[in-house]
C-alpha cells in the first residue's frame, strides 16, 4: 500500500512561489521607480513649491486626480515597449511614417534640453548657497562632466542601481510635511474636492503640473527603458529587431511596477505641495524667486537644531542635485532613443560607447546644447522651470493622441491592446488637458 503524501513539501513550494513572485515585483520596479523618481527633478520640484507657495492647498486635488490618468498612460507606454521590443519613436515610424514622427521628436529634443537646461541652472543655483564664492558657471560645467562621465562610463545596471538609489533624496519633503501639519481637515478637503481659478497664473499652473507630473520624455523614457529591458533578459539581441516573447505574468509584473512607481511620484508631489504651503504659503510668502527661498520650505524639518536655515539649505541641496543627476540622463537619453530610432541607429544605455556611437553623441550634444543655453539665458532659472513645465504640457496634448491609437492597434500589439477601462481613462486626460492648454491660452491673451 502506498505511503500518503505529506503536505509539507506543498506548503513549502507555495511559500517558496509565493516568495519569488515577491522578489519578482521587486526587481521589476527599477524602471517605473527611475521613471517616477526622474519626473520629480528640479524642474519639478520648484514648480510644484511655486504652486504651494503661491496657491496654498488649492491644488492638492489635482495630485490625487492625476495618480490614475498618469498610471494608466506610463502602463500603456511600457506595454507598448516590453510587447514591440521598441522604443516610442520606432512604433510612431511603423504605424504612420517619418514625416508624422520627425516633428515629435523634434519637438521633444527641444522640450528636454530646455528641461536639461533648467535643471542644471536649478542645481548649480541651489549648491552656490552653500559655496556663494564659486561662479554659477563652474557648478554647470561640474555637473555637466559628472552625468556625461556617468552615462558613458559606467555599464546599464550599476547606472541604473544609482538612479534608484538617488531617489530616495526626495523623501525629505514628506517628513516636512509631516512636521509642517496644520489643519489636516483642509488638507484631506483640499487633496479631494477640484477648485478651480480661471485666471492666467492659475491655468498656468495648472498646465504646468500637468507639463511636470506626465511629461512627454517620461512616455519615451518608459517605453524605451522597457524595451531596453528585454535585451537585458535575453529577450532581444536588439531594440526594434524581432518581437520578443511576453507572458501573462510579465505584462502584471509591468502593471505593478508602473502602479508603484507613479504612486512614488504622486506622493512626493503632494509632499511638496502640503510642505509649501504649510512652511511658506502660510507665512505669507506667495512667490519664490529664488533657490534661497525655495529652501526656507524645509526649515521646519531642522527648525530645533542651531543654525537650522543653513541645514535646511544643505537638505534642499541634496535634493535637488539628487533629482537632477538622475533626472538629466534621462532627459538626455531620451533625446537619444528618439533620434536613434528615427533615423535607424544602434542604441541603448547597455550599449557601449563604441557599439552606439550616434546614440551617445546625441546625449553629449543635449547636455552641451543645455549647458550654454543656461549659461548665455537671461531668465532667472526658477522662471525657466515654470515655461519649461508649461510648453511641456501643451506639447503633451498630440503625443497623448498618438499613444492611444497605437494602443488600439491590433496589428502592433496583438492582443495587449488596451481594454475599456485604459481607453476611457486615456482618452479622458487627453481631452482634460486640452480644455485646460485652450482655457490657459484663453485667458492668457484673450
Amino acid at each position: 500500500m502506498d505511503k500518503p503524501k505529506k503536505s509539507k513539501p506543498q506548503f513549502n513550494h507555495n511559500k517558496k512561489k509565493s516568495k519569488l513572485s515577491f522578489l519578482s515585483v521587486l526587481k521589476s520596479l527599477r524602471p517605473s521607480l527611475i521613471t517616477g523618481a526622474a519626473d520629480n527633478d528640479p524642474s519639478a520640484i520648484t514648480n510644484y513649491s511655486q504652486a504651494g507657495t503661491k496657491f496654498g492647498f488649492s491644488l492638492l486635488w489635482l495630485v490625487v486626480f492625476l495618480y490614475p490618468f498618469i498610471t494608466v498612460m506610463v502602463g500603456t507606454c511600457a506595454r507598448i515597449g516590453i510587447v514591440t521590443g521598441s522604443g516610442l519613436t520606432s512604433v510612431i515610424c511603423k504605424k504612420y511614417s517619418k514625416i508624422v514622427a520627425f516633428p515629435i521628436v523634434i519637438l521633444l529634443i527641444i522640450g528636454n534640453v530646455i528641461n536639461i537646461s533648467a535643471d542644471i541652472g536649478a542645481m548649480s543655483a541651489s549648491i552656490k548657497l552653500i559655496f556663494p564664492q564659486i561662479p554659477l558657471i563652474g557648478f554647470s560645467i561640474i555637473f555637466s562632466i559628472i552625468i556625461l562621465s556617468s552615462i558613458i562610463l559606467i555599464s546599464y545596471k550599476k547606472y541604473a542601481r544609482i538612479l534608484r538609489y538617488l531617489t530616495l533624496t526626495l523623501l525629505v519633503y514628506f517628513i516636512t510635511a509631516i512636521i509642517v501639519g496644520g489643519n489636516w481637515n483642509e488638507i484631506l478637503l483640499s487633496s479631494i474636492i477640484p477648485h478651480i481659478e480661471l485666471t492666467p497664473e492659475f491655468m498656468m499652473m495648472i498646465v504646468a503640473i500637468f507639463g511636470n507630473a506626465l511629461s512627454p520624455y517620461m512616455l519615451f523614457w518608459q517605453t524605451s527603458e522597457e524595451s531596453e529591458e528585454n535585451i537585458v533578459k535575453n529577450k532581444l539581441k536588439e531594440m526594434g529587431l524581432g518581437k520578443p516573447r511576453i507572458s501573462r505574468e510579465e505584462i502584471r509584473l509591468v502593471k505593478v511596477d508602473v502602479a508603484i512607481g507613479m504612486a512614488f511620484a504622486v506622493f512626493v508631489m503632494w509632499s511638496i505641495m502640503v510642505t509649501t504651503a504649510g512652511s511658506l504659503h502660510l507665512n505669507e510668502l506667495y512667490e519664490i524667486q529664488t533657490a534661497d527661498q525655495a529652501a526656507q520650505a524645509l526649515e521646519p524639518l531642522v527648525k530645533t537644531f542651531p543654525h537650522s536655515g543653513e541645514i535646511s539649505k544643505i537638505i534642499f541641496v541634496i535634493g535637488i542635485i539628487g533629482t537632477g543627476l538622475l533626472a538629466i540622463p534621462v532627459f538626455a537619453g531620451t533625446c537619444g532613443y528618439a533620434l536613434s530610432e528615427l533615423f535607424g541607429w544602434k542604441e541603448g544605455l547597455s550599449k557601449k560607447f563604441y557599439q552606439a556611437t550616434p546614440f551617445y553623441l546625441i546625449i553629449i550634444i543635449c547636455i552641451i546644447t543645455g549647458l550654454v543655453i543656461n549659461y548665455i539665458n537671461p531668465i532667472s532659472p526658477i522662471q525657466m522651470l515654470l515655461y519649461a513645465a508649461t510648453i511641456n504640457g501643451i506639447f503633451l496634448v498630440p503625443i497623448l493622441v498618438i499613444i492611444m491609437k497605437i494602443a488600439n492597434d491590433k496589428k502592433i500589439l496583438g492582443n495587449r491592446v488596451n481594454g475599456l477601462l485604459s481607453n476611457i481613462l486615456g482618452w479622458s486626460i487627453t481631452i482634460i488637458i486640452l480644455c485646460s492648454v485652450i482655457t490657459f491660452l484663453f485667458v492668457k491673451f484673450l
